[in-house]
């Protein structure tokens, strides 16, 4: 009994000690905690305040009613979403760019953070830096009007070429073959530069010393890379990696509306131009509010399960 007393007011008196170190941090840091109210009302009030509006996807939502004044008609939306073959389509178009995306897209920026900081010129390395971060700066508009002239069946620079050869001119942006290849190939000509930033900033942070003690054991670039460099900015890798999961199906609406047009739409429709159609040029408000909520969930549920299985896998999580 004496025993359990004693372990009680241990306890008591580590909760009594850590909450006064609370209150002195506070009370310390408090300029930090003013600095922040910004940022939090803005989370609140254009982040948090607007899921309310979810509840049109449980309504036959009518704009001149408002939310309170709409009949409520439960999970339809839902079941007509998953009735209606276009949408079927276009989830597959979905969950097949995004996929390669993944595959193809992701593991760039890591390749050519690695090879970039394999340069031992400084004027060439920041030459090369310069140029392959650029293309980001661009509007996907800019892209795509590039692109459509570069791909252009008469006037572009990829069918000249073709023809020159004895072969007929492509025509790319209308063939449902081809708008997958370009979707995710404009995807990496203009965000791969960019997205080395991060990977270059974790390389510089390996200790020096981890890459001396391996030459001294005789290890050359290839077995210091796949020894020490990857494995050190692996916890990297895998946390933009969970990022990356989470926005599976958030793959982009200006990147594909760009590109899409009648001739390549069966193939190149996703989800957020299904719902720019459907949504605001059509006025299915409800049914397309359903889309964009049952597109959340399954963001939600990849991150949890992805998370899981990398703290499982590495050790490495987001939370």
């Amino acid at each position: 009994m004496a025993a359990k007393i004693k372990a009680a007011d241990r306890q008591l008196q580590y909760t009594f000690t850590t909450q006064r170190e609370k209150w002195t941090f506070m009370r310390k840091h408090w300029g930090l905690y003013v600095i922040s109210i910004p940022g939090i009302f803005f989370f609140l009030i254009f982040k948090y305040v607007p899921l309310l509006g979810s509840v049109i996807a449980f309504q036959n939502y009518n704009i001149f009613r408002g939310i309170t004044g709409s009949p409520f008609i439960g999970l339809d939306n839902f079941k007509r979403m998953f009735a209606y073959p276009e949408f079927l389509m276009i989830l597959k178009n979905t969950l097949l760019i995004g996929i390669y995306d993944l595959a193809f897209a992701f593991p760039l920026p890591i390749l050519l953070a690695i090879l970039l900081n394999e340069l031992r010129q400084v004027l060439y390395k920041r030459i090369v830096q310069t140029i392959v971060y650029l293309p980001h700066f661009l509007s996907w508009v800019i892209v795509g009007g590039i692109l459509v002239g570069v791909l252009s069946p008469t006037t572009g620079f990829v069918n000249t070429v073709i023809s020159s050869l004895g072969f007929e001119p492509i025509y790319f942006l209308g063939d449902n073959d081809y708008i997958r290849s370009i979707l995710i190939g404009s995807g990496i000509w203009k965000d791969s530069g960019w997205g080395t930033i991060i990977y270059l900033a974790a390389i510089a942070g390996i200790n020096p010393d981890l890459y001396e003690a391996a030459q001294i054991d005789g290890a050359g670039r290839l077995k210091q890379t796949f020894s020490i460099t990857i494995p050190c900015i692996l916890p990297t890798i895998m946390i933009l990696f969970l990022l990356q999961i989470g926005n599976f199906l958030d793959f982009g609406f200006e990147r594909v509306f760009v590109f899409l047009n009648p001739l390549n739409s069966e193939n190149g429709e996703i989800i957020d131009t299904y719902v720019y159609r459907a949504g605001l040029v059509d006025r299915q408000y409800s049914y397309t509010t359903a889309i964009g909520l049952f597109k959340s969930v399954v963001g939600l549920l990849l991150i949890v399960i992805g998370n899981t299985l990398s703290r499982k896998a590495t050790g490495e999580s987001l939370y």
